[in-house]
């Protein structure tokens, strides 16, 4: 990888969270712990050099990756056709940034598998969530802080935004950790790998938006009550009553105690009282 790099003229950014993994077993022990099926489709999100693509195209499975980085998109083909020339025929490069990458782009992929840029890594994965209703579970790498929140369940002290969004497309949960000296450059934080299986989300009569907006509201002062928190989400007193009354939820707890369920319900009865 280090010597791919220097051909390309290629150096790591902080701009772009670039920590390229250049270890061969931390690859593989991905894909082994993201339990693919055999063939099936991977989506892969930042593949830089192209060392976790290798392990995926090795393993007999098709990859779309996603590279923002134009010179990296544009090598990955041929690094493929070098190393691996049997699978270069399974490798699709889209060349477009992971945040706002489209369904049409990305295809119909059945899982991800990625080292996610770790200053993007949340908005990422929930629009490639958000995108890819084919995408049915996934393995991805990001900083150790982030996969305790997106992991979090309510009542625990990471437990927040993230973890309340990823809930409403996935069981979230921690698939191990990874250490430093594994990347390139080595990060002056943890990773650890994240594992999801996607369910259908709560039934409610409100949108995904409306719903989300409730969670944002809930945690915009994590120290009130959630009555307190969703007053400016809704500043009708009585009617914000109601919705408590109506869902049965406690408006004296707090937002980390409730569940994706509980902000779902509180976003559908916004729409009747």
């Amino acid at each position: 990888m280090r010597s791919l790099a220097a051909a390309l003229g290629v150096r790591p950014t902080k701009q772009r969270g670039q920590n390229f993994v250049i270890d061969p077993n931390t690859v593989r022990r991905i894909v082994r712990a993201a339990e693919l099926d055999d063939g099936e489709t991977v989506l892969e999100v930042g593949p830089g050099l192209g060392s976790l693509t290798l392990a995926l195209l090795a393993d007999g499975h098709p990859v779309t990756a996603v590279e923002i980085d134009p010179l990296l998109a544009k090598a990955l083909p041929s690094t493929i056709a070098t190393y691996a020339p049997d699978q270069a025929g399974m490798l699709t490069v889209v060349e477009a940034d992971a945040m706002t990458v489209g369904p049409e782009q990305v295809g119909s992929p059945s899982a991800c598998v990625a080292n996610l840029p770790y200053n993007v890594a949340v908005p990422v994965l929930l629009h490639l969530l958000a995108i890819s209703p084919s995408l049915r579970h996934g393995l991805v790498m990001v900083q150790s802080e982030v996969a305790d929140r997106l992991a979090a369940p309510p009542g625990s002290r990471t437990y927040g935004i993230p973890s309340a969004k990823a809930a409403w497309y996935a069981e979230v949960r921690r698939a191990g950790p990874i250490g430093r000296n594994v990347f390139w450059p080595a990060p002056n934080v943890d990773s650890g790998l994240v594992a999801f299986e996607r369910r259908d989300p709560p039934k409610t009569a409100a949108s995904r938006e409306e719903v989300f907006a409730v969670i944002e509201a809930a945690f915009s002062q994590r120290r009130k009550t959630v009555r307190s928190a969703l007053a400016r989400w809704m500043p009708d007193r009585e009617r914000l009553d109601e919705v408590f009354r109506v869902t049965g939820i406690d408006p004296k707890l707090r937002g980390e105690m409730l569940g994706i369920t509980d902000f779902a319900a509180l976003a559908g009865a916004a729409r009747t009282v």
